[in-house]
């Protein structure tokens, strides 16, 4: 018989993991760990063609949330509020229609998980945080391999964790509404 321990113990050790990740040595946005992972299970679970969906669509929101602070930094008009908040508007608009017109390629076509990248970015570059903080770029290097790990965690927690028996499952269904096992 092979010893499989519970989701909520191999779960919470590799979360644990993330303070080596984003501590204070690297300063990695470990949220974007944390959104690949639940993204994982909201898009079917860690199965190969979710992640085929998923990864390609959180990087491309990241690009395209890139995009915009470059715009943003490079046409800014000098003075005036309203003028930066009128071009960024602009900048806004131009890019996310491009995103979204992106969506319906096949490869793209998971549109919530470019929404996850692209919200995974500004919570980057904006909250100080990858390697080079305010650094556009290394936000972006930074988000991209914290969004690419969340996946790997979910597939690790879920190779690693126990199966509760049909009675467990169904119990732990029930009580969150849910039907589908919880991870």
């Amino acid at each position: 018989m092979r010893l499989r321990l519970p989701n909520e113990i191999v779960s919470s050790v590799l979360a644990a993991t993330t303070a080596f990740i984003g501590g204070n040595a690297l300063n990695l946005p470990v949220w974007g760990i944390f959104i690949g992972w639940a993204a994982t299970f909201l898009a079917g679970g860690p199965r190969r063609d979710t992640l085929r969906r998923l990864w390609p669509t959180m990087a491309a929101g990241s690009t395209f949330a890139l995009v915009i602070v470059l715009l943003d930094g490079a046409l800014k008009p000098a003075s005036g509020a309203l003028a930066q908040d009128a071009v960024l508007a602009v900048i806004i608009l131009v890019v996310n229609t491009a995103l979204m017109y992106a969506g319906r390629t096949r490869v793209l076509g998971l549109i919530p998980g470019m929404f996850l990248g692209f919200a995974s970015y500004f919570a980057t570059v904006f909250g100080g945080f990858g390697f080079a903080p305010q650094n556009p770029w290394a936000a972006w290097v930074s988000v991209l391999v914290c969004n690419a790990l969340g996946p790997v965690f979910a597939l690790v927690a879920h190779a690693l964790a126990a199966r509760g028996s049909a009675t467990d499952e169904a119990a732990t269904a029930a009580s969150s509404g849910s039907t589908a096992p919880q991870h």
